[in-house]
């Protein structure tokens, strides 16, 4: 299979860094949940499993893969040389030892294996984090344009799910028609989650087959995937006329939003813009539902993963890097209402924040039919 573009120039810049850094080789993890330097490094989005890669400053990657799937799959895209290795940590040790004095750097150190990093003065690899961590975040005009494209498909996307959501109807239909309308889209991954109910919903899961009933809240995050790269939006519907209560209870959600977008441009800690949006909620009396028992983030950086850093918390001191993708979302439980969502994908810039999706922020009504 022909190279990405993305990945040709993902390449190019990354030997540019190794340059800079006076590094040989770097050395990759990535598993199902841990997936962004991976995948920058290879261009394999890896689903099953573990990996390690070894990229060399020369453009040599070897790919060690411990599902046999798996490595079957990367063999199948051919970015690179691939190998099945069940004993995963044995056969990074002996690619390894074979690159001879090379000057390794290992990212993400943090989920690096124990049985590679308890040796790393003997195996000459050492902490390489940084390398990558800010390509990571900052985008370039080429990675942009991805998230771009990404995010018009999850603006027609929900489009689709909002259509779908009629009384009668079991979540899992939904997921369906969503998944067919990106698929024919050409869209090979998207990371998606539903609510629907009332108070009792604490939060969004996958599908369970709940039916959907008139008066029911119905929320959603669809991440679709674009050469890579993904975006995010987040949405709120009534199945019917929204009631007074439903209005007012979304109302705060958009001021927190607003807030929160507000606050963003590049330089600013994550937490400035996480204390933004929870300090609309603490001015309304619901400070107890911005705490880690109702929700888990107010947004974080997405790119080659749908949940990347910095996750926007206001213990997260991390500055916003110019050029960036985040979500922001005040996405939590209201007391009056249940649990409503509300979020956008955004580029942080200089002096703030250009918004990737185009959809309305409103609390959506799907008429009901008879």
């Amino acid at each position: 299979m022909t190279p990405s573009h993305a990945h040709i120039a993902r390449s190019e810049i990354l030997r540019e860094e190794m340059e800079r850094a006076d590094i040989d080789a770097l050395l990759v993890y990535g598993n199902a949940w841990h997936a962004d330097s991976l995948r920058y490094a290879t261009d394999f989005g890896i689903q099953e499993g573990q990996a390690l890669a070894l990229v060399g400053k020369d453009g040599v990657t070897t790919l060690l893969l411990d599902d046999r799937a798996e490595a079957d799959r990367a063999r199948a895209e051919g970015n690179c040389e691939v190998v099945f290795a069940p004993k995963l940590i044995e056969a990074a040790r002996d690619l390894l030892s074979r690159a001879g004095n090379r000057r390794v750097a290992a990212t993400p150190w943090r989920l690096m294996p124990y049985g590679l990093t308890r040796d790393a003065r003997d195996l000459r690899i050492s902490d390489g984090a940084a390398l990558l961590e800010h390509l990571l975040m900052g985008k370039r005009e080429f990675e942009l344009a991805a998230a771009r494209r990404a995010a018009a498909l999850a603006d027609e996307g929900y489009k689709v799910f909002r259509d779908a959501a009629r009384p009668g109807r079991k979540d899992y239909e939904l997921i369906a028609e969503i998944e067919a309308f990106f698929r024919a889209h050409r869209v090979p991954e998207n990371f998606m989650i539903i609510g629907v109910g009332g108070v009792e919903v604490r939060g969004m899961a996958p599908p369970v087959g709940k039916v959907i009933k008139e008066g029911d809240l119905v929320t959603t995050e669809l991440t679709p995937c674009v050469d890579g790269y993904y975006a995010q939006v987040c949405r709120t519907l009534v199945s019917g006329t929204p009631s007074d209560t439903q209005l007012k209870s979304f109302a705060v959600f958009q001021e927190a939003l607003e807030a929160g977008l507000a606050a963003v441009k590049s330089g600013v800690p994550a937490s400035a813009i996480a204390k933004a949006e929870n300090d609309v909620f603490r001015a309304y009396g619901l400070g107890d539902y911005v705490t880690s028992e109702y929700t888990r983030v107010r947004g974080h950086g997405i790119g080659l993963f749908p949940d990347q850093r910095p996750q926007i918390l206001e213990d997260v001191h991390l500055p916003i890097v110019g050029d960036s993708t985040i979500i922001v979302h005040p996405n939590t439980y209201h007391p009056d209402a249940g649990y409503m969502v509300l979020g956008d994908t955004i580029i942080a810039r200089a002096n703030g924040h250009e918004c990737l999706g185009g959809l309305s922020r409103e609390l959506f009504s799907v008429p009901v039919r008879g």
